[in-house]
């Protein structure tokens, strides 16, 4: 059960999220119409997989299927094609953010994103990444063992080990933000693991931190408990798997929506359900897996 101030490490509680997000990434990765290419994802996967074990690619989602009574290859097809729609369009979103001037992105819960590495950013890009020491220990170790480049294009990318519940915005002022210069912040996959209030709290302080010209992109769910409890037996392989119950990972209490509460706080807010999103990519979401993803709304939204 999460408690308030819970901690974790790559293979533990939330930690073990990211890697299944690296693992839906390797696996789209590997397919010729992939939405997403990320050359460091597979590393991830394998680094960890002496304690859990996920696919890194076709074959492994073969051999892997059903194992256990976990979750089956079309599981594991289905969950990499919510996790490519979803990353693409966050790429496309941070890449317009880029395109439109901003030098200064900040990943929250960056976790094992690897958005400061492939992609493409103008010369004088700040990448700040910020995450628990577990998570981003772990990650920068892979990539060190990957040679992996430090960031792509002309960016820096600045690591920030911070707890988002804590005081986030001082030590992101401490390792060199500016609050003064438009900022291209990033929330995936992010608010379900939030307490309401911490979540609140997250884009108020955003808000306070987001010069003129800023861009925010979100990944909202609404009740993701009601979403999960509809797919009761997909959830329950796919918690076998992961060797947790994946509903205790979320905060199922009340909280504002997110797409009204960034509008009350001023931003200009627009959005689309992965479902759509999935349609117009050429990769519509199989129909049991749109039960728990298709409603999801992706969310730009600019000051």
């Amino acid at each position: 059960m999460r408690t308030e101030n819970d901690q974790w490490g790559i293979t533990e509680s939330v930690g073990v999220t990211a890697l299944g997000v690296a693992s839906g990434r390797a696996m789209e990765t590997h397919r010729p119409d992939g939405l997403v290419d990320d050359p460091y994802a597979e590393a991830f996967v394998e680094a960890a997989a002496d304690e859990v074990r996920l696919p890194a690619g076709p074959q492994d989602a073969k051999d892997l299927g059903g194992e256990d009574g976990g979750a089956t290859e079309a599981d594991w097809q289905e969950q990499s094609a919510y996790i490519g729609v979803r990353s693409r369009f966050f790429d496309d979103a941070l890449t317009a953010a880029a395109d439109a001037g901003v030098r200064q992105v900040v990943l929250l819960a960056a976790g094992l994103d690897t958005r400061a590495q492939r992609l493409d950013w103008p010369a004088g890009t700040t990448v700040f990444e910020v995450d628990q020491h577990g998570v981003l220990d772990f990650k920068d170790d892979v990539l060190a063992r990957q040679q992996a480049v430090e960031a792509g294009g002309g960016a820096r990318r600045v690591v920030v080990r911070v707890d988002l519940r804590h005081d986030w915005p001082g030590a992101l002022r401490d390792a060199g933000f500016d609050p003064q210069a438009p900022t291209a912040w990033l929330a995936e996959g992010l608010l379900p693991y939030l307490p309401a209030q911490a979540e609140i709290d997250l884009f108020d302080r955003v808000t306070e931190l987001s010069a003129p010209g800023s861009h925010l992109a979100v990944e909202h769910f609404g009740d993701i408990v009601a979403h999960l409890d509809q797919e009761d037996s997909r959830l329950a392989s796919l918690s076998r798997r992961f060797g947790i119950d994946v509903r205790e990972l979320f905060f199922a209490d009340d909280r504002p929506d997110a797409a009204e509460r960034l509008d009350d706080l001023g931003w200009s807010v627009t959005g689309r359900t992965a479902s759509d999103l999935a349609e117009d990519y050429g990769r519509p979401l199989d129909p049991d897996l749109a039960q728990i993803y298709g409603a999801a709304r992706l969310l730009e939204a600019r000051t």
